[in-house]
């Protein structure tokens, strides 16, 4: 039980449990998905809203960061609002000091660096979500996941969250390259609906886009059900 409490301390086998719990509540979490395509980068969530009675917009899993960059979500959501504000104060001082937009691959490491002391010191408990960020830089387009032990990895199609593994083998089965935003969104569409038991509703879903020519911003309602009656 000693391993299993204490965050500091590392089990007989090189594992700390307390970063594996966070994980697990990453996983029971919302699906959440991106896409990184030739002529942008799409962020999808499916909020899964508890009850008729909830107004689905309260309920936000995609943040704007920066003109260029986006995170979406999936774990807990006070954990996810504090690491998003520590994103968004990492952004605005780089913009200060250097007086230009921060590099997507910066961000990341500062967040996974912010959520890695949380791993290792006594009085504390990791973050229990997982970041998905993406963005465009004089670099090109980025997909970045991170997770709750502050470990990151690129990708070109990615989820996060319950039902991982079936959106998954979506995105391995239909992913290319050569896609444009619109079909992007739309294979994600197919794997939140191969990970989902019930019909997707255009009112639980978020979707967030950025492009060399535009902004980060969140799709409109008609927008995504337009999006929805096309999948």
């Amino acid at each position: 039980m000693g391993y299993d409490r204490g965050i500091t301390v590392f089990s007989p086998d090189g594992r700390l449990f307390q970063v594996e719990y966070a994980r697990e509540a990453v996983s029971r979490g919302t699906t959440t998905v991106g896409v990184k395509v030739k002529d942008g980068v799409a962020l999808v969530v499916d909020k899964d809203v508890p009850s008729e009675l909830v107004e689905p917009k309260s309920i936000e899993k995609i943040y704007k960061i920066d003109k260029k960059i986006g995170i979406a979500t999936s774990g807990l959501v006070a954990d996810s609002r504090i690491l998003v504000d520590q994103a968004r104060t990492i952004a605005q001082i780089n913009r200060v000091s250097y007086n230009e937009r921060i590099d997507v691959k910066s961000l990341v490491k500062q967040v996974s660096d912010y959520k890695q002391t949380y791993t290792q010191y006594g009085g504390v408990r990791p973050f229990g979500t997982a970041l998905l960020v993406a963005g465009i830089d004089d670099n090109g387009t980025h997909m970045y996941e991170t997770d709750p032990s502050g470990a990151n990895m690129a990708y070109k199609a990615v989820s996060i969250g319950s039902n991982r593994e079936e959106v998954q083998e979506v995105f391995t089965q239909e992913y290319e390259r050569d896609m444009n935003l619109d079909e992007a969104i739309q294979l994600s569409l197919r794997g939140l609906k191969r990970a989902e038991e019930d019909e997707l509703d255009a009112r639980s879903l978020d979707i967030g886009t950025i492009t060399e020519e535009e902004d980060f911003r969140k799709l409109e309602f008609e927008e995504i059900k337009e999006h929805l009656s096309s999948v």
